[in-house]
Protein backbone atom coordinates (compact mmCIF):
# COMPACT_ATOMS: atom_id res chain seq x y z
CA UNK A 1 0.00 0.00 0.00
CA UNK A 2 1.20 3.11 -0.82
CA UNK A 3 1.26 6.09 1.34
CA UNK A 4 1.35 9.77 -0.04
CA UNK A 5 1.58 13.20 1.88
CA UNK A 6 -0.51 16.02 1.39
CA UNK A 7 1.25 18.90 0.96
CA UNK A 8 -0.70 21.70 3.51
CA UNK A 9 -0.86 25.26 2.46
CA UNK A 10 -1.06 27.92 5.04
CA UNK A 11 -2.97 30.97 3.54
CA UNK A 12 -1.54 34.07 4.50
CA UNK A 13 -4.29 37.11 5.41
CA UNK A 14 -4.59 39.63 2.96
CA UNK A 15 -3.21 42.12 4.80
CA UNK A 16 0.07 40.90 5.12
CA UNK A 17 0.26 39.97 1.57
CA UNK A 18 -0.34 43.84 1.28
CA UNK A 19 2.09 44.80 3.84
CA UNK A 20 4.99 43.00 2.43
CA UNK A 21 3.88 43.93 -1.46
CA UNK A 22 4.44 47.45 0.13
CA UNK A 23 7.71 47.49 1.84
CA UNK A 24 9.55 45.15 -0.82
CA UNK A 25 8.66 47.09 -3.71
CA UNK A 26 9.97 49.79 -5.88
CA UNK A 27 7.16 51.53 -6.86
CA UNK A 28 4.67 51.31 -4.53
CA UNK A 29 4.40 53.49 -0.98
CA UNK A 30 2.15 54.52 1.85
CA UNK A 31 1.82 56.87 4.23
CA UNK A 32 3.99 59.40 2.30
CA UNK A 33 6.87 57.39 2.67
CA UNK A 34 9.60 57.66 -0.81
CA UNK A 35 10.52 54.97 -2.73
CA UNK A 36 14.13 54.96 -2.23
CA UNK A 37 16.69 53.40 -0.23
CA UNK A 38 16.66 54.77 3.13
CA UNK A 39 19.75 56.12 4.80
CA UNK A 40 22.14 59.00 3.73
CA UNK A 41 20.77 60.21 0.66
CA UNK A 42 23.92 61.00 -1.43
CA UNK A 43 21.98 63.03 -4.15
CA UNK A 44 21.34 65.74 -1.12
CA UNK A 45 24.84 66.37 -1.03
CA UNK A 46 25.15 67.51 -4.29
CA UNK A 47 22.58 70.52 -3.35
CA UNK A 48 23.83 71.15 0.54
CA UNK A 49 23.77 74.66 1.50
CA UNK A 50 27.34 75.44 2.55
CA UNK A 51 26.41 77.06 5.51
CA UNK A 52 24.29 73.51 6.41
CA UNK A 53 27.22 71.63 5.62
CA UNK A 54 29.77 73.68 7.83
CA UNK A 55 27.15 73.80 10.90
CA UNK A 56 26.69 69.47 9.90
CA UNK A 57 30.91 69.24 9.80
CA UNK A 58 31.47 71.56 13.39
CA UNK A 59 29.12 68.89 15.04
CA UNK A 60 30.86 65.94 14.12
CA UNK A 61 27.87 65.06 12.42
CA UNK A 62 28.94 62.30 9.78
CA UNK A 63 27.68 63.57 6.30
CA UNK A 64 30.22 61.39 3.96
CA UNK A 65 28.05 59.22 2.33
CA UNK A 66 25.06 61.03 1.96
CA UNK A 67 22.33 63.45 3.85
CA UNK A 68 20.24 63.58 5.43
CA UNK A 69 19.07 60.11 6.41
CA UNK A 70 16.25 58.79 4.75
CA UNK A 71 13.85 56.37 6.92
CA UNK A 72 13.78 52.91 6.22
CA UNK A 73 10.53 52.11 4.53
CA UNK A 74 10.15 48.84 5.85
CA UNK A 75 9.79 50.06 9.27
CA UNK A 76 6.91 52.57 8.08
CA UNK A 77 3.72 51.54 8.76
CA UNK A 78 1.37 50.64 6.31
CA UNK A 79 -2.05 50.96 8.32
CA UNK A 80 -3.79 53.10 10.04
CA UNK A 81 -3.89 51.27 12.95
CA UNK A 82 -0.43 50.52 13.16
CA UNK A 83 0.31 54.26 12.66
CA UNK A 84 -2.45 55.20 15.36
CA UNK A 85 -0.85 53.11 17.92
CA UNK A 86 2.91 54.95 17.58
CA UNK A 87 3.79 57.25 21.08
CA UNK A 88 -0.06 56.29 21.89
CA UNK A 89 1.07 54.84 25.68
CA UNK A 90 0.63 56.47 28.79
CA UNK A 91 3.66 58.46 30.94
CA UNK A 92 4.04 61.50 32.55
CA UNK A 93 4.41 64.74 31.44
CA UNK A 94 6.20 67.65 33.18
CA UNK A 95 4.79 71.11 31.90
CA UNK A 96 8.22 72.65 32.65
CA UNK A 97 6.87 76.29 32.28
CA UNK A 98 4.56 75.55 35.52
CA UNK A 99 8.67 75.43 37.37
CA UNK A 100 9.35 79.00 36.27
CA UNK A 101 10.10 82.36 37.81
CA UNK A 102 6.98 84.35 36.39
CA UNK A 103 9.29 87.26 36.42
CA UNK A 104 11.70 85.50 34.74
CA UNK A 105 14.79 87.27 36.00
CA UNK A 106 16.96 83.99 35.36
CA UNK A 107 16.87 84.59 31.61
CA UNK A 108 15.90 88.48 31.11
CA UNK A 109 18.84 89.24 33.23
CA UNK A 110 21.09 87.30 31.02
CA UNK A 111 19.94 88.98 27.40
CA UNK A 112 21.11 91.90 25.80
CA UNK A 113 17.43 93.08 24.83
CA UNK A 114 13.59 91.73 25.05
CA UNK A 115 11.94 92.82 22.05
CA UNK A 116 8.15 92.45 22.09
CA UNK A 117 7.64 92.08 18.02
CA UNK A 118 3.56 92.89 18.31
CA UNK A 119 1.77 93.36 20.95
CA UNK A 120 -0.48 89.78 20.99
CA UNK A 121 2.39 87.44 20.42
CA UNK A 122 6.05 87.27 19.29
CA UNK A 123 9.17 88.36 21.50
CA UNK A 124 12.80 88.39 19.97
CA UNK A 125 15.52 87.74 22.80
CA UNK A 126 19.00 88.98 21.61
CA UNK A 127 22.05 88.26 23.43
CA UNK A 128 21.58 84.65 24.39
CA UNK A 129 22.80 81.68 23.27
CA UNK A 130 20.38 78.65 23.59
CA UNK A 131 22.65 76.24 23.65
CA UNK A 132 24.44 77.97 27.08
CA UNK A 133 20.64 77.88 28.85
CA UNK A 134 21.08 76.93 32.37
CA UNK A 135 17.51 74.49 33.48
CA UNK A 136 15.97 77.62 35.21
CA UNK A 137 16.45 79.50 32.07
CA UNK A 138 14.70 76.83 30.10
CA UNK A 139 11.96 76.73 32.65
CA UNK A 140 11.65 80.49 32.13
CA UNK A 141 12.15 80.20 27.96
CA UNK A 142 9.17 77.94 28.07
CA UNK A 143 6.87 79.76 30.46
CA UNK A 144 7.85 82.98 27.78
CA UNK A 145 7.13 80.61 24.97
CA UNK A 146 3.79 80.04 26.80
CA UNK A 147 2.95 83.55 27.25
CA UNK A 148 4.41 84.93 23.62
CA UNK A 149 3.18 81.86 21.34
CA UNK A 150 6.93 82.43 19.29
CA UNK A 151 10.19 83.67 20.65
CA UNK A 152 13.18 84.12 18.11
CA UNK A 153 17.05 84.06 18.69
CA UNK A 154 19.20 85.37 16.03
CA UNK A 155 23.22 84.88 15.67
CA UNK A 156 23.12 81.34 17.26
CA UNK A 157 25.83 78.69 17.07
CA UNK A 158 23.49 75.58 17.85
CA UNK A 159 24.55 72.13 16.76
CA UNK A 160 21.91 69.36 16.43
CA UNK A 161 22.70 67.43 19.52
CA UNK A 162 21.90 70.85 21.17
CA UNK A 163 18.51 71.15 19.39
CA UNK A 164 17.73 67.34 20.53
CA UNK A 165 18.44 68.19 23.81
CA UNK A 166 16.41 71.16 24.63
CA UNK A 167 13.72 69.43 22.84
CA UNK A 168 14.07 66.24 25.26
CA UNK A 169 14.31 68.82 28.32
CA UNK A 170 10.53 70.14 27.43
CA UNK A 171 9.19 67.12 26.62
CA UNK A 172 8.86 63.77 24.78
CA UNK A 173 10.73 63.98 21.23
CA UNK A 174 8.48 63.13 18.25
CA UNK A 175 10.50 61.11 16.44
CA UNK A 176 8.47 60.93 12.78
CA UNK A 177 8.49 57.62 10.75
CA UNK A 178 8.64 59.28 7.55
CA UNK A 179 10.62 62.88 7.66
CA UNK A 180 14.04 62.89 6.35
CA UNK A 181 16.26 63.12 10.52
CA UNK A 182 20.07 64.90 10.66
CA UNK A 183 21.99 61.74 10.37
CA UNK A 184 22.37 59.81 13.52
CA UNK A 185 19.94 62.08 15.13
CA UNK A 186 16.58 60.40 15.10
CA UNK A 187 13.71 63.48 15.83
CA UNK A 188 15.91 65.72 14.65
CA UNK A 189 13.75 66.35 11.36
CA UNK A 190 14.94 68.35 8.48
CA UNK A 191 12.97 71.30 6.93
CA UNK A 192 14.13 71.51 3.53
CA UNK A 193 12.00 72.62 0.69
CA UNK A 194 14.92 72.59 -1.93
CA UNK A 195 15.72 68.72 -1.47
CA UNK A 196 12.05 67.59 -1.01
CA UNK A 197 10.77 69.44 -4.59
CA UNK A 198 14.15 67.84 -6.03
CA UNK A 199 14.15 64.07 -4.44
CA UNK A 200 10.52 63.69 -3.80
CA UNK A 201 9.62 65.85 -6.50
CA UNK A 202 6.87 68.06 -5.32
CA UNK A 203 4.86 69.90 -7.98
CA UNK A 204 5.57 73.77 -6.06
CA UNK A 205 5.31 76.90 -8.08
CA UNK A 206 4.32 80.43 -7.49
CA UNK A 207 0.79 79.71 -8.46
CA UNK A 208 0.04 76.72 -6.22
CA UNK A 209 2.39 77.37 -3.23
CA UNK A 210 -0.54 78.05 -0.96
CA UNK A 211 -3.56 77.54 -2.46
CA UNK A 212 -4.46 75.15 1.03
CA UNK A 213 -5.23 78.45 2.59
CA UNK A 214 -8.43 78.21 0.56
CA UNK A 215 -9.41 74.10 0.14
CA UNK A 216 -6.81 72.13 2.46
CA UNK A 217 -8.41 69.31 1.65
CA UNK A 218 -8.86 70.08 -2.09
CA UNK A 219 -5.21 71.29 -2.52
CA UNK A 220 -3.06 68.94 -0.70
CA UNK A 221 -0.43 71.50 0.80
CA UNK A 222 3.09 70.80 -0.35
CA UNK A 223 5.08 71.97 2.16
CA UNK A 224 4.58 74.53 5.09
CA UNK A 225 2.72 77.09 3.10
CA UNK A 226 -0.78 76.51 4.51
CA UNK A 227 -1.75 77.51 8.48
CA UNK A 228 -1.55 74.90 10.85
CA UNK A 229 -0.43 73.26 13.72
CA UNK A 230 1.88 70.39 14.00
CA UNK A 231 0.91 66.75 14.83
CA UNK A 232 -2.85 67.23 15.89
CA UNK A 233 -3.44 63.33 15.07
CA UNK A 234 -1.58 61.99 17.82
CA UNK A 235 -2.83 61.60 21.41
CA UNK A 236 -0.49 64.00 23.24
CA UNK A 237 -0.42 66.87 19.77
CA UNK A 238 2.90 68.87 19.67
CA UNK A 239 4.08 71.22 22.56
CA UNK A 240 7.50 73.32 21.65
CA UNK A 241 8.52 73.11 18.80
CA UNK A 242 11.91 74.81 17.91
CA UNK A 243 13.14 75.47 14.28
CA UNK A 244 16.87 76.43 13.60
CA UNK A 245 17.64 78.01 10.25
CA UNK A 246 20.86 77.87 9.14
CA UNK A 247 20.25 78.69 5.44
CA UNK A 248 18.45 82.09 5.41
CA UNK A 249 17.24 82.99 1.93
CA UNK A 250 18.73 87.16 1.31
CA UNK A 251 14.74 87.68 1.13
CA UNK A 252 12.28 85.92 1.75
CA UNK A 253 11.22 82.34 3.46
CA UNK A 254 9.18 84.59 6.01
CA UNK A 255 6.98 83.15 8.56
CA UNK A 256 4.23 83.76 10.23
CA UNK A 257 2.41 82.74 13.13
CA UNK A 258 -0.89 83.18 14.31
CA UNK A 259 -2.02 83.55 18.32
CA UNK A 260 -4.95 80.66 19.29
CA UNK A 261 -5.66 82.68 22.55
CA UNK A 262 -6.07 86.14 20.58
CA UNK A 263 -8.38 83.90 17.92
CA UNK A 264 -10.16 82.69 20.78
CA UNK A 265 -10.68 86.50 22.03
CA UNK A 266 -11.93 87.46 19.14
CA UNK A 267 -15.25 85.32 19.14
CA UNK A 268 -18.22 86.98 20.57
CA UNK A 269 -18.92 85.98 24.46
CA UNK A 270 -22.06 83.65 22.93
CA UNK A 271 -20.16 81.89 20.28
CA UNK A 272 -17.22 81.29 22.82
CA UNK A 273 -19.88 79.87 25.49
CA UNK A 274 -21.31 77.58 22.57
CA UNK A 275 -17.83 76.31 21.52
CA UNK A 276 -16.23 75.89 25.29
CA UNK A 277 -16.57 71.96 25.98
CA UNK A 278 -16.66 71.17 22.26
CA UNK A 279 -14.81 68.26 20.65
CA UNK A 280 -13.43 67.68 17.15
CA UNK A 281 -11.92 65.73 15.22
CA UNK A 282 -8.21 65.97 14.24
CA UNK A 283 -6.66 64.03 11.48
CA UNK A 284 -2.94 63.45 10.30
CA UNK A 285 -1.46 64.57 7.41
CA UNK A 286 -0.11 61.46 6.20
CA UNK A 287 -2.53 58.49 5.02
CA UNK A 288 -2.47 55.27 5.24
CA UNK A 289 -4.75 51.45 4.47
CA UNK A 290 -7.95 50.37 6.39
CA UNK A 291 -6.50 47.12 7.46
CA UNK A 292 -10.61 46.21 7.15
CA UNK A 293 -10.90 47.46 3.77
CA UNK A 294 -7.54 48.14 2.46
CA UNK A 295 -8.71 48.34 -1.33
CA UNK A 296 -10.39 51.64 0.01
CA UNK A 297 -7.68 54.44 -0.67
CA UNK A 298 -5.66 56.42 2.15
CA UNK A 299 -7.09 56.71 5.91
CA UNK A 300 -5.67 59.20 8.07
CA UNK A 301 -5.45 58.63 11.87
CA UNK A 302 -8.54 60.24 13.73
CA UNK A 303 -8.14 61.48 16.93
CA UNK A 304 -10.73 63.79 19.17
CA UNK A 305 -9.76 66.92 21.24
CA UNK A 306 -11.09 69.93 22.44
CA UNK A 307 -12.27 72.44 20.23
CA UNK A 308 -10.64 75.14 23.07
CA UNK A 309 -8.19 73.79 25.02
CA UNK A 310 -6.62 75.19 28.13
CA UNK A 311 -2.46 76.19 28.24
CA UNK A 312 -1.67 73.94 31.42
CA UNK A 313 0.75 77.02 32.87
CA UNK A 314 -0.82 80.13 31.66
CA UNK A 315 -4.20 78.83 32.53
CA UNK A 316 -5.61 80.70 28.97
CA UNK A 317 -7.91 79.28 26.84
CA UNK A 318 -7.25 78.81 22.94
CA UNK A 319 -8.93 78.26 19.88
CA UNK A 320 -7.50 74.67 18.83
CA UNK A 321 -8.69 74.20 14.79
CA UNK A 322 -6.32 74.26 11.65
CA UNK A 323 -7.80 74.34 7.80
CA UNK A 324 -5.26 71.50 7.19
CA UNK A 325 -6.16 68.84 9.75
CA UNK A 326 -9.66 69.79 12.41
CA UNK A 327 -12.51 67.96 10.55
CA UNK A 328 -15.52 68.19 11.71
CA UNK A 329 -16.80 69.20 14.98
CA UNK A 330 -18.74 66.50 16.99
CA UNK A 331 -22.26 67.07 17.67
CA UNK A 332 -23.09 69.49 14.77
CA UNK A 333 -24.14 68.33 11.12
CA UNK A 334 -21.27 68.33 8.09
CA UNK A 335 -22.90 71.32 7.07
CA UNK A 336 -23.11 73.29 10.73
CA UNK A 337 -19.59 72.14 10.81
CA UNK A 338 -18.00 73.18 8.12
CA UNK A 339 -19.85 76.80 8.42
CA UNK A 340 -18.45 77.08 11.67
CA UNK A 341 -15.02 75.45 11.24
CA UNK A 342 -14.39 77.55 8.19
CA UNK A 343 -15.22 80.62 10.35
CA UNK A 344 -12.89 79.83 13.01
CA UNK A 345 -10.01 79.02 10.48
CA UNK A 346 -10.08 82.50 8.84
CA UNK A 347 -10.71 83.97 12.75
CA UNK A 348 -6.94 82.80 12.79
CA UNK A 349 -5.64 83.45 9.28
CA UNK A 350 -7.51 86.63 8.36
CA UNK A 351 -6.47 89.24 11.32
CA UNK A 352 -2.75 90.34 10.88
CA UNK A 353 -3.37 92.07 14.35
CA UNK A 354 -2.74 88.57 15.98
CA UNK A 355 -0.46 87.51 13.65
CA UNK A 356 3.73 88.06 13.56
CA UNK A 357 5.79 87.65 10.68
CA UNK A 358 9.42 87.14 11.15
CA UNK A 359 12.40 87.43 9.04
CA UNK A 360 15.63 84.71 9.59
CA UNK A 361 18.23 87.19 8.72
CA UNK A 362 20.96 86.43 10.99
CA UNK A 363 23.45 89.81 12.17
CA UNK A 364 26.54 88.30 11.59
CA UNK A 365 27.41 85.75 8.66
CA UNK A 366 27.89 82.36 9.84
CA UNK A 367 25.11 82.30 11.97
CA UNK A 368 21.77 80.18 12.12
CA UNK A 369 18.27 81.76 13.78
CA UNK A 370 16.05 79.66 15.82
CA UNK A 371 12.19 80.09 16.41
CA UNK A 372 10.48 78.66 19.44
CA UNK A 373 6.87 78.19 19.73
CA UNK A 374 4.22 76.60 21.27
CA UNK A 375 1.89 74.53 18.46
CA UNK A 376 -0.77 74.12 21.60
CA UNK A 377 -1.63 77.93 20.58
CA UNK A 378 -0.98 78.64 17.90
CA UNK A 379 -1.11 77.96 14.57
CA UNK A 380 1.94 79.04 11.65
CA UNK A 381 2.89 79.67 7.60
CA UNK A 382 5.93 79.61 5.77
CA UNK A 383 6.49 82.34 2.61
CA UNK A 384 7.61 80.09 -0.41
CA UNK A 385 8.55 83.98 -2.19
CA UNK A 386 11.97 83.56 -2.65
CA UNK A 387 10.82 80.45 -4.86
CA UNK A 388 14.21 78.45 -4.36
CA UNK A 389 16.18 80.81 -5.95
CA UNK A 390 18.27 81.01 -2.42
CA UNK A 391 18.50 78.03 -0.52
CA UNK A 392 16.84 77.67 2.69
CA UNK A 393 17.60 74.43 5.54
CA UNK A 394 16.69 73.76 9.09
CA UNK A 395 16.26 71.22 11.56
CA UNK A 396 13.31 70.90 13.69
CA UNK A 397 12.48 69.28 17.17
CA UNK A 398 9.15 68.93 18.68
CA UNK A 399 8.28 68.06 22.28
CA UNK A 400 5.03 66.46 23.18
CA UNK A 401 3.03 67.81 25.49
CA UNK A 402 -0.36 66.82 27.56
CA UNK A 403 -2.95 65.27 26.50
CA UNK A 404 -5.66 68.03 25.61
CA UNK A 405 -7.88 69.27 28.05
CA UNK A 406 -10.53 72.24 28.23
CA UNK A 407 -10.85 73.54 31.69
CA UNK A 408 -14.38 75.32 32.56
CA UNK A 409 -13.03 77.47 35.13
CA UNK A 410 -10.32 78.67 33.22
CA UNK A 411 -10.36 82.09 31.21
CA UNK A 412 -9.59 83.45 28.36
CA UNK A 413 -5.93 85.63 27.85
CA UNK A 414 -8.04 89.05 27.85
CA UNK A 415 -10.24 88.09 30.89
CA UNK A 416 -6.92 87.14 32.51
CA UNK A 417 -4.96 90.02 32.12
CA UNK A 418 -7.71 92.65 32.56
CA UNK A 419 -7.86 94.14 28.70
CA UNK A 420 -11.39 95.17 27.25
CA UNK A 421 -14.14 92.93 26.09
CA UNK A 422 -16.24 95.76 24.44
CA UNK A 423 -18.66 94.20 21.98
CA UNK A 424 -20.19 97.49 20.83
CA UNK A 425 -19.69 96.48 17.32
CA UNK A 426 -21.45 93.28 17.05
CA UNK A 427 -24.72 94.89 17.92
Amino acid sequence: MTSTSTLKLQAVPVDKEIEHLIKSSKDLSVGGTTTSNYGPDPDGLKILPESTRKRLVEAEIDISEGYPWRPDKAKIPVFVDEAAAIRDDDYEYIERAKNADPEKKALFGAAKEVINLTNHIGTEIVGLQLADLDDKQKDELALLVAERVVVFFRDQKLSPQKQRELGDYWGRVEEHPQAPQVNGLPGVSVVWVDYWRGVFGWQLSFKNNSLANWDAVKHLSPGPQGWHSDLVHEKRPAGITHLHLDAIPSTGGDTSWSSGYAAYDKLSESLKKFLDGKKAVFVSAHGYLDRNNPFGGPKKIERVHPLVRTHPATGWKSLYVNRAMTKRIIGLSSVESDLVLNYLFEVYEKNADIQVRFKWTPSRPGYGTSAIWDNRVSQHSAAWDHEGQDPRHGTRVTSLAEVPYFDAGSKSQREALGHSLDERDFF
